[in-house]
């Protein structure tokens, strides 16, 4: 909820999630969404850093098509908000 609600540090933690399938099916595109949500949302560079090299490390695992679906997503997610 509070990663739906915007908070950077839960985005990238449910990124991490979606990514290593830990209580969630596995899911490069919604990792990849909430690793870029997160890396917007971060003030501090380190974890913005943090989230930006998770996402082109899920990214490098993705084709472009997967990529631009978790990008439409995640502009969709902010146009919501």
């Amino acid at each position: 909820m509070a990663a739906d609600q915007g908070d950077p540090n839960s985005q990238l933690f449910l990124g991490l999630m979606y990514d290593s399938g830990h209580g969630v099916p596995q899911d490069y595109i919604q990792a990849h969404k909430w690793f870029n949500l997160a890396a917007a949302g971060f003030t501090d560079t380190n974890r913005r850093n943090s989230a930006i090299e998770n996402r082109e490390r899920v990214a490098a695992r993705m084709t472009p098509a997967q990529i631009a679906e978790a990008q439409k997503l995640a502009r969709e997610w902010k146009l919501e908000r």
